[in-house]
């Protein structure tokens, strides 16, 4: 029997990972990728000089990304240098209020007791709670397919429930052991990442404090995107063909099954079975018959969808002050204007905003004597955006940047580009525009995220940030390999 013919459409993480996996299990394997160049939302770009991941800056879970090219024989070292960061990043609550968190445990929990006397033995339990939780977590759970409650019934993950804190709110999870603002704030702070505040995510996911606090924020030399080449690598090495620039207009289906895969150009990609690792949303609406489709767009408007974003990528011509690789504004409080970011169609009054400053341990990504900053600023999804809201918001956020750090920058800014909702749909089909896909609450969590098989088409199958198990990079990476598991499963060869 020939080697069966695997479609995928999509050359973000999922999309690398399932294909990579599929090949090595002996599938024919083809990416479309609509872009010109891989890596989904972690594509980069050069501009001056200057070298721009254009989306996740943030390398958590070291773990991971080991487990991943382990799999194929590899290391991460294989493709690119990998560093610890310390400071692992800084939180900025204000003027003179910079607090830079260390790498070594020892030290945050010095800084912890000094902001919080006598809350050492506090963390420590916190931090055994969360290390269970990603253990469980991260090497059980999201690597369950998630297509049936019964999958999580054993007797053993059941008794577990209480211990994984499913039920409890992150909010009141943290004030279980915190009373200090400060340190409620930096223990809130990853969830960030999951697309919700914490009095809207369950307490498991204090699992993200122990890869932030325990197994540290690396950064890869080059950029984030060299994770990408990475990956890129090992799936050429492997025989995976990857098409760029290949826009898919639909999906040909017939009598349930996906028999090929045409581009907007006319090209057809014949497929014993097609994997969607683009937008849930885009495939499922715009690429199939209203017939096959899995959900309706009454569905897809009541999901909870993670926040989009307002982007500036800067070239500075000087060094700056103040600033460590990541660094974190909460100089304005979350309070009322927390909805603002996630749900409320308005843009939010008094913003947070994140700044990444690679320069400051990478030379290659800025000419000598210049820094690369991105900022971030999280927006609710679904907002209108344009080149005067963009520029009010730039000069805004700059006008605190410049005065928490005490130096003129705007001024010395010789490279800027924004990119925002109306970018994100233009390049990804982003659906409402948003960056991190949907929210994980509790209702939005496992069986209760979109199914990752079709209901109607039975050799189509889905992978990425708006499926199991969630938005990020490695989740989407556990993502691309769950899907993987699942068509080997019921399309043995």
């Amino acid at each position: 029997m020939p080697n069966k013919k695997v479609v995928v459409i999509g050359a973000g993480f999922a999309g690398l990972s399932a294909a990579t996996h599929l090949v090595h299990a002996g599938y024919q394997v083809t990416i479309l990728e609509k872009n010109t160049t891989p890596g989904g939302r972690a594509r980069k770009f050069e501009a001056e000089g200057f070298v721009f991941d254009m989306g996740p800056s943030w390398y958590w879970m070291p773990d991971v990304f080991e487990n991943y090219f382990a799999h194929f024989g590899k290391k991460p070292s294989d493709y690119y240098d990998l560093i610890r960061l310390d400071p692992s990043y800084t939180v900025v609550f204000g003027e003179n209020e910079f607090v830079e968190i260390p790498a070594d445990l020892s030290q945050f929990r010095a800084l912890l007791e000094s902001m919080e006397p006598g809350v050492g033995p506090k963390l420590d339990e916190f931090l055994k709670q969360a290390a269970y939780k990603y253990k469980v977590g991260i090497n059980d759970l999201v690597y369950r397919p998630s297509r049936s409650l019964f999958e999580f019934t054993s007797p053993g993950l059941l008794a577990d429930v209480v211990r994984m804190d499913v039920f409890q709110s992150m909010a009141k999870h943290v004030r279980k052991f915190f009373k200090d603002e400060k340190i409620i704030r930096l223990m809130e702070f990853p969830v960030i990442f999951l697309g919700e505040t914490a009095e809207n995510i369950p307490a498991l996911y204090s699992l993200m404090n122990y890869a932030d606090i325990v197994l540290g924020t690396w950064y890869p030399m080059g950029g984030m995107h060299e994770i990408v080449k990475g990956m890129v690598a090992l799936a050429e090495e492997k025989g995976v063909k990857i098409h760029l620039g290949a826009d898919v207009s639909h999906i040909n289906v017939k009598n349930g099954i996906a028999k090929d895969v045409t581009l907007k150009n006319g090209d057809k990609f014949e497929a014993d079975v097609v994997i969607g690792a683009a937008d849930y949303h885009h495939i499922d609406s715009k690429l199939l018959a209203p017939d096959v489709r899995n959900y309706d767009e009454k569905y897809w408007d009541n999901r909870v969808m993670a926040p989009s974003s307002l982007l500036f990528y800067l070239g500075v011509d000087k060094k700056l002050d103040n600033l460590t690789h990541h660094c974190l504004f909460f100089d304005e409080q979350m309070g009322p204007h927390a909805d603002a970011i996630y749900k409320s169609p308005r843009w939010p009054e008094r913003p947070l905003f994140y700044l990444s400053a690679a320069s400051k341990t990478d030379p290659s990504v800025a000419p000598e004597g210049k820094e690369n900053l991105v900022i971030l600023i999280p927006l609710a999804p679904n907002l209108e955006d344009g080149e005067e809201i963009r520029e009010k918001y730039y000069h805004m956020v700059m006008d605190r940047l410049e005065k928490l750090t005490g130096q003129e920058i705007r001024s010395h800014v010789i490279y800027k580009r924004s990119y925002a909702h109306s970018d994100f749909k233009a390049d990804y089909n982003a659906f409402k525009g948003n960056a991190y896909g949907l929210a994980n609450t509790l209702l939005q969590t496992a069986i209760l995220k979109p199914s990752l098989k079709s209901k109607k088409v039975k050799n189509l199958y889905y992978t990425g940030q708006l499926t199991v198990p969630g938005p990020g990079v490695p989740p989407t990476i556990i993502s691309g390999h769950v899907v993987s598991k699942e068509v080997i499963k019921e399309n043995n060869l």
